[in-house]
């Protein structure tokens, strides 16, 4: 899979600016701790309580194009959620919502690990389709359908 394409070149603090989400002083703080321990910008947004995940997981539809689909009201496909390991759903954040023929749906709050699709790919032998959903939507889905398993 070839890394993926900004439709807008902003980078996400700025959009989060211009969208009014945070301010300066709030993403200089966030990246300053990024610096120091690492991890995604967005998360550590959430964390410092600055953003919401919903407002990251809709910036970046906006900056990468990926559709947002919030799953709290989505019923899941029993036959997709087969398809990838709990484990697995569980290290990469993610979840297998859909299966159309060799076309897999899945939702993951960070749609820039190009790493996690590719392995989807070879588990499940399909082509996979990314749609943006916050960490807490995915976490919470995975609880309840691989506890139905």
């Amino acid at each position: 899979m070839p890394p993926v394409k900004r439709i807008v070149s902003k980078q996400l603090g700025e959009l989060l600016i211009e969208r009014g989400i945070i301010n300066e002083a709030q993403l200089a703080k966030a990246l300053k701790i990024q610096a120091e321990k690492g991890g995604l910008i967005g998360q550590i947004l959430v964390m410092l309580g600055f953003a919401k995940e919903e407002e990251i997981a809709q910036s970046l539809t906006v900056q990468y194009g990926f559709p947002y689909l919030p799953l709290e009201c989505y019923e899941i496909n029993n036959e997709a959620i087969k398809l990838i390991p709990e484990n697995v759903a569980k290290q990469y954040n993610l979840i297998a919502i859909d299966k159309m023929g060799d076309l897999l749906t899945i939702a993951m709050s960070n749609p820039l690990n190009v790493q996690a699709v590719e392995d989807i790919e070879m588990i499940t032998k399909c082509k996979v389709q990314v749609f943006v959903s916050t960490m807490t939507d995915i976490t919470n889905s995975i609880e309840k359908y691989y506890r139905k398993k």
